[in-house]
C-alpha cells in the first residue's frame, strides 16, 4: 500500500479534512490530519476517528504501523 492510498481512505473518511499529509511506505505511515471534525475530542478520540478510515487496513495486514498528528485548523502547526 502506497502513502497516497492511505491518504486517500483518511480523505474519503474525514471529508471535512482541509489537510491529510500522509508519508512512509512498506506499511509503516505517518499521517498529519487537521479537520474541524476533532474540535472538542482528545488525542485518543481523534486518533480513533483516523485509525477508523482505515481499519480494514490495518487488519488485513496492509497498515501495520500509522503514526498520527491530528489538529483542529486552530491548533495546527503554522495556524
Amino acid at each position: 500500500m502506497e502513502a497516497s492510498q492511505v491518504a486517500e481512505l483518511i480523505r474519503a473518511g474525514l471529508p471535512e479534512a482541509q489537510k491529510v499529509e500522509v508519508t512512509g511506505g512498506e506499511g509503516k505511515f505517518e499521517a498529519l490530519v487537521v479537520s474541524p471534525q476533532f474540535a472538542g475530542m482528545n488525542a485518543v478520540k481523534k486518533h480513533q476517528t483516523v485509525y477508523a478510515t482505515v481499519r480494514d487496513q490495518i487488519d488485513s495486514g496492509e497498515v501495520h504501523a500509522l503514526s498520527i498528528r491530528a489538529f483542529t485548523p486552530e491548533d495546527a502547526p503554522g495556524a
